[in-house]
């Protein structure tokens, strides 16, 4: 039997763009919301009919760094597990990274991965195109890419940009927004033999200190200004660089933080160890507080996890053995609507960074809000009941959390991608595929 065209989702509380909340129904066709009204009951009669009494229906999560592996790494991740993952979190659209196996530096390489995700993909996928010292002519022509990444720092073999007259031409070529991973590679090198021996992973945060992302931060807002050149800063750590854009961010410059940039710190350390460990690390708590004020007074535009999976294996090796990163995609919403819950801000202003905000930044069109004409991307939410994080009902083939054993409210009960349902309370539709994201920012 066919899926049907049309779905109808049934006396939900419903996130309005103003922020309010109206109890009524959502009607969904051919991938787009139809309809919304406090009842709805005209309908064509092939509509699947979705009981939502009890939970509030978000527009679906837009991820907007992601690292899924695939190609060349997908021992760790790949586009179907992560996806997977996405859905049971609520993301249904991601943005995902160059440093894969080959790199996504080339227009063919682009292809191949828009290819793979329309093959594997639950959920919507958008690519960068990454920026190599060489910088070759498809960082400016490929399509559709959603950025240029440049990595300024944190070891990234032939992606690393650390030398400040390549980064001024990559800066001073063409108009595609630039999103820059802010550590300066120097003085981690330098930090790395000064702290060279230990094997706390806590050391981690001291090699990788504040100084190094400020650094890299005042260069890249340096070159945005210079150039008048969109910007976009990827996971802010410290309450420094939250302080300098404050006071120097243009129009044209936006920021995002990651969910473990706000809510862990450096304690993290001593109850998980290496899954602790990312790039650019922990801070500490005050960093922690200075965040969220940048984040509630629009400093920081928006959320992304980072979502950079390794295998139980690799974090076991020991530090500085071990990889930096941690898996985010399944736990981001509901860690967020937690912290909401918790009096941190507001299920409206959670719902702004992590989805209406980000399709605004990247030009995304038809996303990021429940309204007429937008795409049917959408999460139906419980912010009533709370459930742990446990390894054994993790998607992210990686099967570990650093969230592990936190008590969440907020979870994904569904989660519905071009109006269809791809995760209902706990079963994945793996026969759902998402679309090929389209970008205004190039």
């Amino acid at each position: 039997m066919d899926t049907p065209n049309y779905l109808l989702i049934n006396q939900a509380e419903i996130l309005l763009p103003n922020g309010e909340l109206l109890l009524g129904d959502v009607l969904c066709g051919n991938g787009e919301i139809l309809q919304i009204a406090p009842q709805i009951t005209t309908m064509p009669e092939n509509t699947q009919i979705l009981d939502a009494k009890g939970l509030t229906l978000l527009p679906g999560v837009i991820d907007p760094q992601v690292h899924f592996r695939e190609p060349g790494l997908e021992y760790k991740e790949d586009l179907f597990t992560a996806s997977c993952a996405c859905a049971r979190g609520g993301v249904t659209s991601f943005l995902e990274m160059p440093n894969t196996r080959p790199l996504t530096t080339t227009q063919a390489a682009l292809d191949d991965k828009l290819q793979r995700a329309a093959q594997k993909s639950l959920v919507n996928y958008g690519f960068f195109i990454g920026a190599t010292p060489d910088v070759l002519p498809d960082l400016l022509t490929a399509n559709p890419v959603c950025g240029i990444k440049v990595f300024m720092g944190s070891m990234h073999g032939n992606l690393l940009m650390d030398d400040p007259e390549v980064l001024d031409r990559v800066f001073a070529q063409g108009k595609r927004l630039i999103a820059v991973h802010a550590e300066n590679q120097a003085r981690i090198n330098q930090r790395r033999q000064e702290f060279a021996g230990i094997t706390d992973p806590a050391i981690h945060s001291q090699i990788q200190d504040s100084q190094a992302a400020l650094e890299a931060t005042q260069l890249a807002l340096k070159l945005s200004k210079k150039y008048q050149r969109r910007l976009h800063i990827l996971h802010l750590s410290t309450g420094e660089e939250a302080e300098l854009l404050r006071q120097e961010k243009p129009a044209w410059v936006t920021a995002e933080v990651t969910p473990q940039h706000l809510v862990l710190n450096t304690d993290a350390y001593e109850t998980i160890g290496t899954f602790a460990q990312m790039n650019p690390p922990l801070r500490s708590a005050k960093d922690n507080e200075i965040l969220w004020n940048a984040l509630r007074d629009g400093v920081i535009d928006f959320i992304a996890t980072d979502h950079a999976p390794h295998t139980l294996e690799e974090k076991a090796k020991g530090y500085p053995n071990t990889p930096s990163g941690m898996p985010g995609v399944e736990t981001s919403l509901a860690v967020m609507l937690t912290q909401a819950k918790a009096g941190k801000c507001t299920v409206a202003q959670v719902s702004h960074w992590m989805s209406t905000a980000v399709a605004r930044g990247f030009g995304i069109p038809n996303k990021g809000k429940i309204e007429v004409g937008y795409d049917a991307d959408l999460v139906l939410v419980d912010l009533v009941n709370y459930h742990p994080v446990l390894r054994e009902e993790l998607q992210t083939k990686c099967g570990w959390s650093p969230f592990e054993g936190w008590d969440l409210t907020g979870w994904a009960q569904v989660t519905i991608v071009g109006g269809q349902i791809a995760f209902d309370r706990g079963k994945l539709n793996t026969n759902v595929r998402g679309q090929a994201l389209s970008f205004g920012v190039n």
